[in-house]
């Protein structure tokens, strides 16, 4: 077993060349996680048969456990994008809102979207309504472009089958439908956070911003299926793998042949399937070419998050040689650090590089070995590790983060803007899902 002074150093320095090379330096992500991971297992006295083998193991196990259903929820959010599903959610809920709640019923469309929806995406499905009622409500202008971004941001962090928090779900061996149920209740009051921010924010007239987008939405233009038929596939694939959870809590009570039906029909990949599925009434007309027009655009998406996955995956088979566990177990078990440590090494990571999946995947990777020592062992403090790690994903979204350029942009509104409105709501919203986890910590007595 290594000191724990040398890992120190070892860890410290992959972690900063990571950062530097990934953020500063502007290397490809896959390849510096690749490179680094070899480099600290020959610093740690791994031949170089092994660390391959590791590197493979690593690689492909990730593969194996978020593959599928990060191709699967991308082609969700492809198909629900490009049928205008999401904008038909979004119509219904600001037609029962009104104006007045305009800012609230953008918070409720964010949330509600972003459960299939990645972030960036979302945004720029959304952006163009924002845009619109931003010119009908110019005082809210910049609360409503802040609403649709922070709500959006607090699932994508917290709940899967988003591509970090499910990818350190495989790596922490986490349920996934427990973790999409607890990091849904984590998710509403991060969104609150972040509505109350964005609707303290000082209203900006139109010529103070330097950035200039058309609206996208004209819906006399646009073809938008029924709500009912659009929220089909968002609750169904949510409801189904919260029903597996919620029955195998007593197995016992259930008939054999229908246990096993829920268990093969509430697994995420199978309830995603579903929902694929119950997107096909959404077209007007089912046609083949424009259906794998749709497909290959969520694989050409889901592609380099994949891969950047999956490196990940291979740097934390490398870190597993140093035994973390062993090396720094007394100093954390004696040390009551808990959370803390999964929050603050994925709010480092993310803040230095930018990336909350690369934050929470890198972290995972890290943390994995420490659990027990941390005294989150067990199948709920596990859970709470992984969602703390979500949280410090969130801490804090600038000018590193593509999110928060997607945001400028598509938002209309200028870098400084951004900055002040974002940044500070990011790392507030991160903080409260942290405190919301020391109260489930406390409810669980874990």
């Amino acid at each position: 077993m290594h000191s724990p002074f040398f890992v120190s150093i070892l860890l410290v320095v992959s972690i900063l060349t990571i950062i530097l090379l990934s953020s500063k330096y502007k290397f490809n992500t896959f390849f510096v996680l690749i490179l680094v991971a070899m480099g600290v297992g020959f610093a740690a006295g791994v031949d170089g048969e092994s660390v391959l083998k590791y590197l493979k193991v690593g690689f492909g196990s990730t593969l194996e456990k978020i593959g599928l259903l990060i191709i699967l929820g991308a082609t969700l959010g492809v198909i629900l994008d490009k049928t205008n599903a999401t904008l038909s959610l979004a119509n219904l809920i600001l037609s029962k809102t009104g104006e007045k709640y305009a800012p609230l019923a953008i918070t409720m469309v964010g949330v509600l979207i972003g459960l299939p929806i990645f972030c960036d995406s979302g945004f720029v499905v959304l952006s163009g309504l924002v845009v619109s009622l931003g010119q009908k409500i110019p005082s809210k202008r910049r609360a409503l472009v802040a609403c649709l971004a922070t709500s959006l941001y607090a699932v994508h962090c917290l709940v899967p089958p988003h591509p970090g928090i499910t990818a350190a779900a495989g790596v922490l061996n986490v349920d996934l439908g427990k973790a999409m149920l607890v990091g849904i209740c984590v998710a509403l009051p991060t969104a609150a956070v972040g509505y109350a921010y964005s609707i303290m924010l000082p209203s900006v007239d139109d010529s103070q911003e330097a950035v200039r987008v058309e609206s996208k939405v004209q819906d006399s233009e646009l073809f938008l299926p029924s709500p009912f038929l659009s929220i089909l596939p968002i609750i169904v694939p949510i409801a189904l793998i919260s029903l597996k959870s919620v029955l195998l809590l007593n197995p016992e009570a259930l008939p054999s042949s229908f246990l096993n039906f829920i268990k093969f029909i509430g697994e995420p990949v199978s309830a995603l399937l579903v929902g694929i599925v119950l997107t096909l009434p959404l077209f007007q007309k089912i046609d083949k070419t424009r259906l794998n027009h749709l497909f290959d655009d969520a694989i050409e998406k889901a592609g380099p998050i994949l891969i950047v996955t999956a490196a990940g995956g291979a740097f934390g088979e490398i870190i597993k040689t140093l035994e973390l566990g062993k090396v720094y177990g007394p100093a954390l078990a004696s040390g009551n650090w808990g959370l803390l440590i999964p929050f603050g090494l994925a709010a480092i990571f993310k803040t230095a590089q930018g990336s909350s999946t690369v934050a929470v995947v890198s972290t995972a990777s890290l943390v994995a070995p420490l659990l027990a020592s941390l005294g989150f062992g067990g199948g709920d403090g596990t859970l709470l590790a992984l969602l703390a790690m979500g949280a410090g994903s969130m801490v804090a979204s600038h000018a590193n983060d593509s999110y928060f350029w997607v945001i400028a942009r598509f938002g209309n509104q200028s870098i400084a803007t951004t900055l002040r409105s974002i940044t500070p709501s990011s790392a507030l919203m991160g903080l409260t899902a942290l405190v919301s986890l020391y109260i489930a910590k406390w409810i669980l007595g874990v």
